[in-house]
């Protein structure tokens, strides 16, 4: 029986902790784990036996961390290809002596870098990365691929594509969520799970940065979200030290009652991550070996999203902003030419101010290099909004680059009935997950009834189940044709839309074209598509900056009975009038001028991350004679303090903050320049940071980084893997009186704690912030550390105090 028949039959146990128990066997602080697959062999297949004696079905191999960003020669450490190879054969060797069968899962962590656009690690590359990880696994024997400990959905979905086209193996996908729920990036549950399974994983879940108790919590949500097998790999609690050393605070008699309730609920796959022994997991598995596998799912919505935010099509019907096309836009067309993308994001942003939860993304103007622009456009659009993107181009090329490289999962507009162009269109979608728009046209152009275009979405529907793309994945467009030139032309749209809402096919169609060649045609489009949300549409793309739009919007909400007691109908009209009164206050209320860009003030456009706008406000008001520290202390650090706020609130994610930290600091390198031309000044306040040796994980420090740059310290960047004495060196030599120190992995907290032990025997009077995934406050103070920082705002807040800013 291979892996995938098993994960459907039976129930499955992981083994639990690698590090843990390799620091047991004597690893040193700052040795790295994957090393001793060729030099101890011996002690790493003990620890793997040791778990099949508790029964365990599936062995992680001791790879988590080795890619090429710290292994290989120029690391002057052995190359990838040997850490895998003698990796799986050590799990193997493993089950051979214990006469065991089982499976072995080529294990691959993060990177330990933040991708594009919010970090310096390209897609490409890191796809690259993983595709070494995983030749050498597959050539190796493993059974299958888990990708674990994931923050970052962008890096996961570059970690599966890597193992869908470099091996056929099963793959499983576990994230590690906050207390809250969130990855670092800010998805939620919904968000990640749905790209993951999108984009074909065998099973997905959770695993490390908490302990069962908290994990299950997010049990419910991810059964809603996703039909296929669930896996839970939760730590052994909190980290603690003990004695010296690393522990975590629940045992394996703790343990095996608090993972009960995954197997009850419906989880699949069990077992732990930092901390778990195979004492947890022999206790894990006599106590959830009977408890009957979960019958199989069937029932998720069709989801689409962005990086941060999912959107399905089962309550009202969803807002897709059309702004984002050039057709009848000269001005657009214009942008697009000249790659202006702040006029771009400009109306991204105005469409999700009025309500759009959606935005289509067309780029389609004659003379561009379409699949290079659509591809800078998404990456740009994905750099301000974490909402879902429909990709709508009809060239082939860009398609695929823009499926490939965006971060989530999208709506892609699209593919019709047409032989040639479901060929091209239905292997891209099935590739890379993307659910589909479906055109009622083919060969013979657009039926001109409701039974020949419903002829048209079943082939297409029928072709898509060919590819693997269910039904439940394709949202049909019947072709909303202007009743200019066709009488009936609404009456058959409406008729497709009910006809195909009876059978559960979602729809979406282009409202406005339903006006095309008439005049006041807000009032055409608005009652066709109150209409049309009758009738059962599921998405319109429409313009919401259109009152009218939005307008039939909302009153359709209040009328259906969707808006429970008209709390969204009374909420939007009480700000549209507000707005109308503003102006008629200011002279009448006048439709916006479609002339010059929107600018938004200097605090605002730092919220917003609109860096192009934070260097021209910056610029003005030094052009009007304004002081540069005036524009520091009354714009540049309100807009900061603004978007730390928002961050601690959790109604801002790191992705903007990190968007918004760029562009403020576009903003200070023109003030610095005025500065120095005025007088020279002094440095900042000097702040020694880095990643503790052994650790080469630098998101979180590098975050640390920019926001303390931004506001006003010096900050000395020693980069990873640095070793204590060179922390105390530049500490001394810098006269610092804050060092940061970082550590993601529970085997390099013990260079931690000897780094801050060395500091405080050298310079006692330096004080030393610590952060990281392991790390806890109370786990902080006990290697020694004065303050523990839960997030990037939070270290800003503790360098703030103690430098009485």
């Amino acid at each position: 029986m291979n892996f995938t028949e098993a994960l459907h039959t039976r129930r499955l146990f992981f083994d639990g902790a690698m590090g843990t128990m390799l620091q047991e066997a004597g690893l040193q602080p700052g040795e790295l784990p994957e090393t001793w697959n060729l030099l101890h062999p011996e002690k790493v297949r003990a620890i793997h036996q040791a778990y099949v004696r508790a029964g365990v079905d599936i062995l992680k191999t001791n790879t988590f961390g080795a890619n090429g960003l710290k292994f290989g020669a120029a690391h002057g450490q052995p190359e990838v290809e040997e850490l895998v190879r003698a990796g799986v054969e050590n799990a193997r060797a493993a089950f051979a002596a214990e006469v065991r069968d089982g499976f072995v899962a080529l294990d691959l962590g993060p990177t330990g870098k933040l991708l594009q656009p919010f970090g310096d690690l390209p897609f490409a590359e890191a796809v690259a990365l993983y595709a070494a990880q995983v030749k050498a696994g597959a050539a190796a024997g493993a059974d299958l691929i888990l990708i674990e400990t994931m923050s970052d959905s962008y890096e996961a979905k570059a970690a599966i594509l890597a193992a869908k086209e470099n091996a056929d193996l099963p793959i499983v996908c576990t994230f590690t969520f906050d207390e809250d729920g969130k990855l670092l990036n800010g998805a939620d549950v919904t968000t990640a799970l749905v790209m993951a399974e999108s984009l074909g994983v065998s099973a997905v879940g959770f695993n490390c940065g908490q302990g069962p108790d908290t994990l299950v919590k997010l049990v419910p949500q991810a059964l809603q979200a996703v039909d296929i097998p669930l896996v839970a790999n939760p730590n052994a609690g909190l980290p603690v030290q003990k004695d010296g050393k690393t522990v975590f605070h629940i045992d394996g008699e703790g343990y095996a009652p608090l993972m009960v309730p995954f197997a009850e609920a419906g989880v699949s796959v069990l077992g732990g991550c930092c901390g778990t022994t195979p004492d947890h997991i022999a206790r894990l598995i006599e106590a959830c070996r009977d408890i009957p596998l979960p019958a199989p799912r069937s029932g998720a919505p069709c989801a689409i999203a962005g990086y941060g935010r999912a959107v399905d099509f089962e309550g009202m019907p969803v807002i897709i902003g059309e702004r984002i096309n050039p057709t009848g836009k000269p001005r657009l067309k214009e942008a697009l030419k000249s790659q202006n993308m702040d006029y771009v994001c400009q109306l991204a942003l105005e469409q999700l101010d009025k309500g759009a939860q959606v935005l289509d993304v067309n780029v389609g103007v004659p003379g561009v290099d379409e699949p290079a622009l659509i591809e800078k456009v998404i990456l740009t659009l994905q750099s301000i909004t974490s909402v879902p993107l429909q990709i709508d181009t009809s060239n082939i090329e860009a398609m695929e680059r823009a499926l490939r490289i965006y971060n989530g999962r999208p709506l892609l507009n699209s593919v019709n009935g047409k032989a040639e162009n479901m060929a091209d269109v239905l292997p891209l979608a099935k590739k890379y997950g993307a659910a589909l728009v479906g055109l009622c046209l083919d060969e013979g152009g657009i039926a001109d009834t409701a039974k020949g275009r419903l002829e048209v979405a079943d082939k297409v529907i029928a072709e898509a189940g060919k590819y693997g793309i269910p039904a439940r994945d394709m949202v049909m467009d019947p072709l909303a044709m202007t009743i200019s030139t066709g009488g009936q032309n609404a009456r058959i749209d409406l008729e497709v839309i009910r006809q195909l809402k009876a059978r559960n096919i979602k729809t979406v169609m282009g409202v406005s074209n339903i006006s095309f060649g008439l005049p006041s045609r807000d009032a055409v489009n608005s009652a066709f598509f109150a209409l049309a949300m009758e009738a059962g549409l599921s998405a319109g793309i429409i313009n919401p900056n259109s009152g009218a739009m939005m307008g039939a919007y909302i009153a359709y909400g209040a009328l259906s009975g969707k808006d429970e007691g008209c709390k969204k109908y009374v909420e939007y009209f009480a700000d549209a009038l507000q707005m109308v009164a503003v102006a008629k206050s200011q002279g009448g209320a006048k439709p916006a001028a479609k002339g010059p860009q929107k600018e938004y003030p200097l605090e605002e456009a730092i919220v917003k991350g609109l860096t192009s706008q934070v260097e021209n406000g910056v610029r003005k008001q030094l052009a009007e004679g304004k002081p540069a520290l005036d524009i520091i202390n009354e714009s540049m650090i309100p807009g900061l303090n603004i978007v730390g706020d928002l961050f601690e609130k959790k109604k801002l994610f790191l992705p903007q903050l990190l968007v918004s930290a760029d562009a403020a600091k576009a903003g200070f390198e023109i003030l610095k320049q005025s500065i120095a031309k005025g007088a020279s000044t002094e440095k900042g306040d000097p702040i020694v940071i880095c990643t503790v040796k052994g650790d080469i994980h630098d998101i979180g420090k590098n975050i640390v980084k920019v926001l303390l740059e931004n506001y006003g310290y010096q900050v000395i960047d020693l980069g990873k893997d640095v070793p204590p004495e060179e922390v105390v060196k530049a500490a001394r030599e810098h006269d610092a009186r804050l060092v940061g120190l970082s550590a993601l992995m529970t085997t390099t907290v013990g260079s931690m704690e000897e780094t801050i032990r060395q500091l405080r025997q050298a310079l006692p009077d330096c004080r030393v912030m610590v952060g990281g995934a392991v790390m806890t406050e109370e786990y902080a103070r006990t290697i020694g550390a004065d303050f523990y920082g839960a997030n990037a705002v939070a270290s800003v807040h503790y360098a703030n105090q103690l430098f009485h800013k």
